[in-house]
């Protein structure tokens, strides 16, 4: 007689846990989970049940993910991280956003909950305004709200992913925005704006932010900058040859996380980025073509904190 393989029961939430949030999460249905998991679609079927019955699934997973956990561990090891949270990817779609948008969430409530006030500070980004979109509606008077870059393009429309207002709109927060453009015209130009009193309250305010919650673009011809308009072909190539890896909030640093000096730099209106030391700075990123920028910010110490998928991850630790 042949004994089948006995299943620990935490791999078997944890195959529970996957198969929920393959379905709940990234939409997919049972046949689908059923080929990225290797199994038959009856036991993608049973998973999916498990996950409800053992009230894995809410409207988030709540199920710590033994892999996820063990690369949130190695990644706060490795860099000094003061926050880490590593979702399940699709491996269908390692780039989606819909998980770590959720978990970002998940951790702008909890702290919003607190009674005292916070300032968070926001970037902007596909990425944060997906997490925004994900936050319920809040009624947090004590909290700031603040913007770490401007929402206005050179043509004066508005740029298409600022955070700031939705996410005051949605949580009842007190809402600071950034009032200057993405980009000066020139150095003196920027010298001029950033004298007005109401930005430098703002930029005191993001100075003292108890939370700064960021973006991370890749460079290249695939960057949000160069894609969005915001950098030249010359100033993109000036750029690259300076070393150029990533950028946050259109500071372009390179693949030690140092600053660049370019003409370029010379025009950027965002608040300088904060201190990584004292307080946090969580970036909300996923996928191969950024991961090259993330390693970076993390080897630099531009921040102390990450939120991303476990194909991200494991990247980052290759």
């Amino acid at each position: 007689m042949t004994l089948g393989r006995i299943i620990p029961e935490s791999a078997r939430l944890d195959d529970a846990a996957r198969a929920g949030w393959l379905y709940y999460v990234a939409g997919n249905t049972q046949d689908e989970i059923a080929r990225k998991l290797g199994v038959s679609r009856q036991s993608a079927q049973r998973l999916v049940s498990l996950a409800m019955s053992e009230r894995l699934v809410k409207v988030r997973i709540d199920h710590p993910i033994a892999a996820c956990m063990d690369l949130a561990r190695a990644l706060t090891d490795r860099f000094g991280l003061r926050h880490c949270d590593v979702v399940p990817s699709d491996p269908a779609a390692p780039d989606l956003l819909t998980g770590v948008a959720i978990a970002a969430a998940t951790e702008l409530e909890r702290r919003l909950k607190q009674s005292e006030e916070l300032i968070i500070a926001l970037g902007t980004g596909r990425a944060l305004k997906a997490c925004v979109e994900q936050l319920p509606r809040m009624d947090c008077p004590q909290h700031r709200i603040v913007s770490l870059l401007g929402n206005i393009m050179a043509d004066g429309s508005a740029t298409p992913y600022n955070a700031t207002i939705r996410m005051a709109d949605r949580v009842g927060a007190q809402h600071y925005p950034y009032p200057l453009p993405v980009l000066a015209r020139d150095a003196r130009e920027l010298e001029l704006l950033q004298g007005q009193e109401a930005v430098r309250h703002t930029l005191e305010l993001c100075a003292r932010a108890d939370l700064t919650l960021v973006g991370i673009g890749q460079m290249g011809r695939t960057a949000p900058l160069y894609v969005d308009g915001f950098i030249s072909d010359d100033e993109m190539a000036e750029n690259e040859a300076a070393g150029a890896m990533g950028e946050i909030t259109s500071w372009i640093y390179d693949g030690r996380g140092r600053m660049i000096d370019t003409a370029f730099s010379s025009r950027v209106a965002s608040a300088p980025l904060p201190s990584a030391s004292g307080r946090d700075v969580i970036a909300v990123a996923v996928g191969a073509v950024k991961t090259p920028a993330i390693l970076a910010a993390l080897t630099g110490n531009l921040i102390n904190g990450l939120i991303t998928n476990e194909a991200t991850a494991s990247l980052l630790l290759v």
